[in-house]
């Protein structure tokens, strides 16, 4: 039951809307027609859009904190098989590379 998750790339990935929100609050100080507010607040509107839009393609957003609980119970069981076959295999020194000379 392998699950591929999208890779994000790195620019995509800041969602800090502190700054946004801080150059409206300046736009809102210097400019009292809020023609420079407005474009401030444009900027911020699309920057939360954007995160809206990345959290609703986030894997697992559909699934409910019991599913995903579950799922990751079954990935551990899986992984704990997987590491007892390998040492199994280990164990059996198929695998031992002959030393050259």
């Amino acid at each position: 039951m392998a699950v591929s998750q999208p890779r994000v790339e790195k620019d995509s990935e800041d969602c800090s809307l502190l700054p946004l929100v801080h150059d409206v609050i300046k736009c809102m100080d210097k400019d009292k027609d809020g023609q420079d507010v407005h474009q401030e607040l444009m900027k911020l509107k699309t920057k939360i859009q954007k995160a809206r839009e990345q959290i609703s393609n986030m894997p697992g957003i559909d699934s409910s904190p019991q599913e995903q609980q579950h799922q990751l119970a079954t990935l551990r069981e899986q992984v704990r098989t997987k590491n007892q076959l390998l040492q199994k295999y280990k164990s059996l020194c198929m695998f031992d590379v002959p030393k050259a000379s």
